[in-house]
């Protein structure tokens, strides 16, 4: 019996900061007008010093299991797909794993720039239809604004942090992830890298000086191969579903510029009221853009239950990606938000008390260990 991954669950989470194009005008060279022109990015979000991408994945994650109505203890995979991860290890995915109490998951963090969200929802897919899995959790979350330089108007004016999340279910019933594709390039790597931080170029501080420790982006090579790339990966993953375009009622294009949009439009021969765009309110938010802008279609009522929807990414690496969906999800039971908060207490209080308690166990462990002489030299 053949198995397809729905997407029943989704949500998102950005910070309350919100910097305009005024406001950045302040202290670097730009205007309002330089950055919509060339852009179509008006503000973004900008996480504060308690927000991170391990906070902001977790309140997504949280919502997207509230609308799937998933107990965390269901979950079996995390992926958490991000270029700015809370530490280079742990992943932030087990972190999402422990606040949220899903004990049987399995988790880990996927790096393949502003297409990650896509990579991660083509192996949650491909997990759940080999049924080695039968729930996973599929996050994209960022916050930018830490890795940026804020006096570079080519970089900081473009990114803004924000995570999305999506669970998949394993069913019988036909639709779901329809079909989907990854493809890489490693021979543009430079093109957009964060250098320093890796074994190739550690911290220190000839690296700090230098602002290697900062994104670098060429742009003009960087819009070159995503104008390519969005028309030809649309057409390539669509006909992999067995598709037309005409039979695609939403496309959801990575949010890196309105420009890039607008020529993928063009290519493909469709108006751009058949694609849905927020970057004007979020900038760029690299893997957690597609995520953040599937929520709004579905609040806006642009994606509904029965609909078809494409999904189309590129990123550093250079990678890309797209999926197509068949939305098959019912819209969520709108609830007062004082008992979501209250039903969010009840269902992560015994996860925090459950890590609080494992951490004892193993201080415990260890006095008992030395204690009794068990612990080698």
């Amino acid at each position: 019996m053949a198995r397809y991954a729905h997407i029943v669950g989704w949500g998102m989470a950005v910070p309350q900061r919100v910097v305009t194009n005024p406001e950045l005008a302040q202290f670097v060279d730009t205007s309002d007008e330089w950055i919509v022109t060339r852009t179509g990015i008006r503000e973004r979000r900008v996480a504060g010093p308690q927000e991170s991408t391990a906070t902001l994945s977790i309140a997504a994650a949280e919502e997207a299991l509230a609308v799937a109505g998933i107990a965390p203890r269901e979950v079996d995979l995390i992926l958490v797909a991000t270029v700015t991860p809370e530490h280079l290890f742990p992943s932030t995915a087990c972190l999402v794993q422990d606040t949220l109490g899903a004990s049987k998951a399995g988790a880990f963090d996927l790096l393949a720039g502003c297409s990650g969200f896509i990579y991660g929802l083509h192996l949650a897919a491909a997990a759940i239809r080999s049924g080695d899995h039968q729930v996973a959790l599929v996050i994209g979350a960022e916050t930018l604004s830490r890795i940026v330089n804020w006096r570079d108007r080519n970089t900081c004016v473009l990114f803004g942090d924000g995570a999305g999340a999506v669970v998949l279910k394993g069913s019988e019933t036909p639709g779901g992830v329809l079909a989907s594709m990854i493809r890489a390039d490693g021979s543009g790597g430079e093109l957009l890298i964060l250098p320093a931080g890796g074994s190739r170029i550690p911290f220190s501080e000839a690296a700090l000086r230098d602002g290697c420790h900062f994104v670098r982006m060429n742009g003009r090579e960087v819009f070159r191969f995503a104008t390519r790339v969005m028309e030809k990966a649309t057409r390539e993953v669509v006909e992999q579903a067995g598709l037309r375009l005409s039979d695609v009622d939403l496309i959801i294009p990575h949010q890196a510029n309105i420009r890039i949009i607008e020529a993928a439009a063009r290519g493909l021969g469709l108006p751009m009221e058949r694609f849905f765009v927020n970057i004007d309110r979020y900038g760029n938010t690299s893997s957690a853009s597609i995520p953040i802008a599937l929520c709004e279609a579905v609040q806006q009522g642009r994606l509904k239950p029965g609909d078809t929807v494409a999904m189309v990414a590129f990123g550093a690496g250079l990678t890309w990606a797209a999926a197509v969906v068949r939305w098959g999800a019912p819209a969520p039971r709108p609830r007062p938000a004082w008992l979501e908060r209250l039903a969010r207490l009840v269902r992560y209080l015994p996860a925090q008390g459950h890590s609080r308690w494992m951490r004892l166990w193993r201080h415990l462990d260890a006095w008992a260990s030395r204690l009794l002489g068990r612990d080698e030299d």
